[in-house]
């Protein structure tokens, strides 16, 4: 009797204790509650592996030099808080990859970003983020990533690589190999339980965004003032796109708004890029290649709420297969052409062209596109760079 009735005294007692360390915690710094693992501990010297099982957590009070290539392997997880600043130090040595079953948390606020950023503010300065998933896609079975040469791609349509939330991506797009640039943000056949909202991409050396097959949905992206396309995606993409705005360089430099294609060495490869992309905004430039929409080589896709400025060409859709998918079909609907000099392009596979039948698309004069017409939408401003 006696010692149960002691026992009873020791739990009262660690569960008490428990109560008034909990307790205090809340007045304390949130860095007392972050424990320190793994390659987080260095700060100055950002990089390695994160383990299978590690949980790694960085510590938003601290700024932390990306010195080299930090790896979740399969079975890692990365968690950046809100209000992070991670800096790349180390060119295209620098950059962040998530193999096939890692996963990555950076979940910041509209009010405390997380940062990838660079230590001089050039584009090219640094890799990027790459992330592989298991999600189909139309290269094969599974696919090698062009970055790390990393599996992906698969079966698994509703695979989990973890979330993207209120993220600055800026002055990434280092070159990797000869004619070969990392993009701000690639997603290697991604699926669709993995979260990607509220993500910027500035002032990449490549894409702002790329996705490479998987069905993956993303919404409030914003990709401005990177070199290449703002936009990009192929290999089987069956997801949606939701709330984007972008935007070309004062100077013109860049490409498309988006770029849609299938696969490369097979417009009908399956299975078929078929995105639905809703509530968009593409602002451009009428200096070098100089197309808002580029749809080609097989893909499908369905659109819906565009606004396009400041194009030669505001729509160019390209190859048999994906203009006999448009053309007439009404899969591109309540668009506003501003400041564009050809509305719609169409060309076969041997580059005629093709003409229009009236019902392929249709204008709307006050689409508002991702939210404020050719302005930046309120969602945006501010986390993502722009004002």
């Amino acid at each position: 009797m006696k010692k149960n009735h002691l026992k009873i005294i020791v739990a009262a007692f660690i569960i008490g204790s428990s109560f008034i360390i909990h307790s205090c915690s809340k007045d304390e710094d949130i860095s007392s509650e972050i424990a320190v693992i793994g390659i987080a501990q260095d700060p100055n010297n950002f990089k390695g592996d994160v383990t299978n099982g590690q949980v790694v957590t960085l510590n938003p009070m601290m700024s932390y030099k990306l010195t080299g290539i930090v790896t979740v392997k399969n079975g890692g997880t990365l968690v950046i808080p809100a209000g992070t600043r991670i800096t790349a130090t180390a060119g295209a040595l620098s950059y962040v990859l998530v193999e096939q079953g890692g996963k990555i948390y950076a979940n910041g606020t509209a009010g405390s970003p997380v940062l990838f950023t660079s230590t001089t503010a050039e584009a090219g300065n640094w890799g990027g983020i790459v992330i592989c998933g298991k999600a189909p896609v139309n290269t094969g079975s599974t696919g090698l990533s062009e970055i790390g040469n990393l599996i992906y791609g698969g079966s698994e349509a509703e695979d989990n690589s973890g979330s993207l939330n209120f993220v600055r991506i800026e002055y990434a797009g280092a070159e990797f190999a000869a004619g070969k640039k990392f993009n701000g943000l690639s997603l290697f056949g991604i699926g669709n339980e993995t979260r990607v909202e509220s993500v910027a991409l500035l002032n990449n050396a490549d894409d702002g965004i790329e996705i490479y097959g998987g069905t993956v949905n993303v919404s409030n992206i914003v990709s401005a003032a990177n070199t290449n396309n703002a936009f990009s995606y192929k290999d089987g993409w069956i997801g949606s796109a939701t709330n984007i705005f972008t935007k070309r360089k004062a100077d013109g430099t860049g490409n498309t708004g988006i770029t849609g294609i299938n696969n490369t060495g097979n417009d009908n490869a399956s299975p078929r890029s078929n995105p639905t992309i809703k509530n968009v905004t593409f602002i451009g430039g009428t200096s070098g290649e100089s197309n808002g929409i580029k749809l080609k080589q097989g893909t499908f896709a369905t659109l819906d709420n565009v606004v396009v400025s400041d194009w030669s060409t505001g729509i160019n859709i390209e190859s048999d297969s994906t203009v006999a998918r448009f053309n007439g079909k009404k899969r591109i609907t309540n668009v506003l052409f501003k400041d564009t000099t050809t509305e719609v392009s169409l060309k076969s596979s041997l580059g005629a062209t093709v003409p229009i039948v009236d019902t392929t698309y249709t204008k709307k004069p006050d689409a508002t596109g991702a939210g404020n017409g050719i302005l930046i939408p309120s969602w945006a401003v501010g986390w993502s760079g722009l004002q």
